[in-house]
């Protein structure tokens, strides 16, 4: 390879795993200052996680852009808890420590980390949910026949935002059997005012999320979980201010768990939390595309 090519260092990690090679895979680029857009897209292309984030500085601040498989995300939660552990571990400092990370768009989140041992621990502030839209129950057979359900659970359908629109689907039974069986969800969901779906298991709270095509399958969806407490809370499924466990995941063999905070009342969810652990699985460098 030509000296004179340009190398960016990433660190490969595991996201909502209690030990390497399950949980959501990710790559993190610590310094990606000199990477535009396409470079980006391409080098996530090449990785094959679900996800890469890339980061960057300037003017003392911690700017991130989010790529999936696809194109350039707005937000997501397992890319940004995954990069603040990694600034964690690389920092080589003690207690816990706060990272404010940048948004493409101009949103600023806010990641709490702390080292216990060889664990690294991730709680990411998602904000105030948006309650966007409650969907009337002629449309729960079609929904439920979209993911190949028989029927869905007697809560509503709702379009929840924290940043990304999530059509929560609730089901009581039917969850590993379930895939998108329609070619126009998107279509379907930008009806509803929403720009993607999340089966939650109400009962087992276990949930299921895929890119709108149903060719691939999310191992964890930190974005929705935060989406999901909100549901939760709203409905009196969990008690405000106390954690509760979303899993993830099971149905591709990477299992993983999601912890998650709502906080404030049923009427008013002023904020939903959503933690997890981090284990790191290497590190690597590639050329610039």
């Amino acid at each position: 390879m030509p000296s004179t090519s340009k190398f960016f260092n990433f660190v490969h990690c595991d996201v909502f795993a209690k030990h390497t090679y399950s949980g959501n895979s990710l790559s993190v680029f610590t310094s990606s200052e000199d990477l535009n857009e396409a470079q980006m897209l391409t080098l996530t292309k090449e990785l094959r996680h679900f996800e890469s984030i890339f980061l960057s500085a300037s003017n003392g601040q911690i700017r991130a852009r989010i790529f999936d498989l696809f194109d350039e995300l707005p937000f997501a939660g397992h890319p940004i808890i995954g990069a603040a552990c990694t600034l964690h571990l690389k920092s080589y400092r003690q207690g816990k420590l706060n990272w404010p990370f940048h948004l493409q768009g101009g949103r600023v989140v806010n990641v709490s980390t702390e080292q216990i041992g060889e664990r690294f621990f991730g709680t990411l502030d998602q904000g105030r949910p948006e309650m966007v839209n409650v969907i009337g129950e002629s449309h729960h057979s079609n929904i439920a026949s979209s993911f190949n359900l028989e029927s869905l659970s007697n809560l509503p359908l709702e379009v929840i935002s924290n940043g990304l629109k999530y059509l929560v689907v609730p089901v009581e039974n039917g969850l590993e059997n379930a895939r998108i069986t329609v070619s126009d969800l998107e279509q379907k969901l930008r009806s509803f005012g929403a720009e993607f779906a999340y089966l939650f298991d109400v009962n087992k709270f276990e949930g299921r999320h895929w890119n709108n095509d149903g060719i691939i399958e999310d191992v964890a969806t930190g974005s929705a979980a935060g989406v999901v407490g909100a549901y939760a809370a709203k409905h009196g499924l969990v008690q405000l201010g106390e954690s509760f466990t979303l899993k993830q995941g099971h149905f591709l063999g990477r299992p993983s768990e999601i912890l998650v905070t709502p906080f404030g009342t049923a009427e008013n969810i002023e904020k939903v939390t959503v933690s997890g652990e981090v284990v790191f699985v290497g590190e690597g460098k590639v050329v610039a595309p």
